[in-house]
């Protein structure tokens, strides 16, 4: 009722002054605060609410305070930074980081500019560099030279390539060297063919040493040449037409032997009776099937067949 009240009021005053009445406007001015007060009584919160932002606005200044904005920069702009020189598998890389990183940061810039993963890394700087302490503490100035040593995981796949395929490549490679039954040295005496007196060869075969000498095969020079194993006194009779040698087995270095091109069934056998290659003592036309026995006795590796 208050509010109505005062709504008359205010809407006589207004209709008053429109006719020029001098005494209401008179009690309008005063009683002002009568009017307000009632008004404020009536209205409760929102009066007052209006009043205290009102009483806030400067009227004769129109300018507002502005909040604060950044300016987008990045803190890590503004940090200080060493500029780095690495060296790793003989290649130079620029590195710009902060000098407050640690030596695990380094090694993360390290790794996207090489692709060596962290942990493949030895990072050396005046000695190894510790990864708990910042390059400030390990005293890392500008145009420092940073070592790195490493291997990256393809190189250690190429590393650890399994056994069975470093026998396969070798022995592909051993495949593409020429026959010893091809070489000039040998031809000379393979040349002359398969003697009339050889025993018959087996190809694929193996037997125990016959009980008597074999003989009717050919020696370096194109001679007659047997061979008999006194097993008893540990020796190995090469006999020739001129001499027969009495070698120890204990001796024998080694025996290698290879099968004759185009007579599979027969082979070319050196015994090595000095250090090194050049004292090989060649045998040609030794049948195949003894090859194996052959060797086993010479070298003390007994076969019972």
């Amino acid at each position: 009722m208050l509010f109505a009240t005062t709504y008359n009021r205010l809407y006589t005053i207004i209709m008053a002054t429109q006719d020029g009445s001098e005494e209401v406007i008179m009690e309008t001015e005063a009683k002002p605060k009568e009017v307000e007060a009632e008004a404020e009584a009536e209205l409760g919160e929102d009066v007052a609410s209006v009043k205290e932002s009102t009483s806030h606005t400067d009227p004769g200044n129109s300018t507002t305070q502005d909040s604060s904005i950044s300016n987008g920069d990045d803190p890590d702009d503004n940090l200080e930074t060493v500029d780095l020189k690495i060296i790793w598998n003989k290649n130079k890389y620029d590195l710009k980081i902060p000098v407050d990183s640690t030596g695990a940061k380094l090694k993360e810039r390290i790794h996207s500019l090489t692709g060596l993963p962290p942990a493949m890394q030895k990072v050396m700087y005046k000695g190894l560099l510790p990864e708990d302490k910042t390059l400030r503490e390990i005293r890392i100035t500008t145009g420092a030279k940073i070592m790195v040593v490493g291997s990256t995981i393809n190189d250690v796949l190429a590393v650890n390539t399994p056994k069975e395929v470093i026998q396969q490549e070798v022995k592909a490679e051993e495949n593409k060297k020429e026959p010893l039954c091809r070489q000039k040295q040998h031809r000379k005496v393979l040349d002359k063919g398969k003697p009339d007196d050889i025993l018959p060869g087996i190809k694929g075969a193996k037997e125990r040493l016959p009980t008597v000498p074999l003989s009717g095969m050919f020696n370096k020079s194109g001679g007659k040449v047997r061979l008999t194993f006194k097993l008893e006194q540990d020796q190995l009779w090469i006999g020739t037409k001129e001499r027969t040698e009495k070698v120890p087995m204990g001796s024998i270095k080694n025996v290698v032997s290879e099968p004759i091109e185009g007579h599979e069934d027969y082979h070319m056998i050196a015994f090595q009776l000095g250090p090194t290659e050049a004292s090989q003592y060649w045998v040609y036309w030794v049948p195949a099937q003894f090859v194996d026995a052959i060797k086993d006795t010479v070298l003390g590796k007994w076969q019972y067949f």
